[in-house]
């Protein structure tokens, strides 16, 4: 969609949009009731300043609708096809790699309680790997708040690339 058409939509139809980038609804509502804006920056600086900071439970309200990395989000929602699309240049195929992304997501889970969560866009298996091992190092509060830059990083990408189309 264009930018135009993203100002155009009612908002329940931009709520909906808005949605998923990030599965945070009071984060969606403001976005939405920004607009119209003038340009795609625009939209991504008002994305990246309604979400700073989210809440604990905001946090993970959008976690949850994030696959484990190195795992194929499924079905045909947007959120899902935004997913695969960030995580296509993580390559799988080799079983080390794909065994030291499982278990990397394991421990992190055990240590943390949520999927471990970067910016895939542009990133190697090999890069994401090292910032998986580097933030098993972190304590709680540190490593939250790293999910929620993320996070926050992440929904600006997806709303680019959503009215950039």
């Amino acid at each position: 969609m264009t930018l135009d058409e993203f100002n155009r939509l009612s908002p329940e139809e931009a709520r909906e949009a808005l949605l998923a980038c990030a599965h945070v609804a009071r984060w969606a509502d403001a976005v939405g009731a920004g607009r119209p804006y003038a340009s795609v920056e625009d939209a991504a600086d008002a994305a990246l300043a309604a979400a700073d900071p989210w809440t604990d439970a905001e946090v993970d309200s959008a976690l949850s609708r994030h696959p484990r990395i190195g795992e194929r989000a499924q079905g045909d929602a947007a959120d899902a096809s935004m997913s695969r699309s960030e995580q296509s240049g993580v390559d799988t195929s080799d079983d080390d790699v794909q065994r030291r992304l499982t278990e990397g997501n394991r421990a992190y889970e055990e240590r943390f309680g949520h999927v471990f969560l970067i910016r895939a866009a542009g990133r190697s298996a090999e890069e994401i790997l090292e910032q998986l091992t580097e933030r098993l190092g972190n304590d709680a509060d540190t490593e939250r708040a790293n999910a929620a830059r993320n996070l926050r990083e992440i929904a600006a990408l997806r709303l680019k690339g959503m009215l950039s189309a």
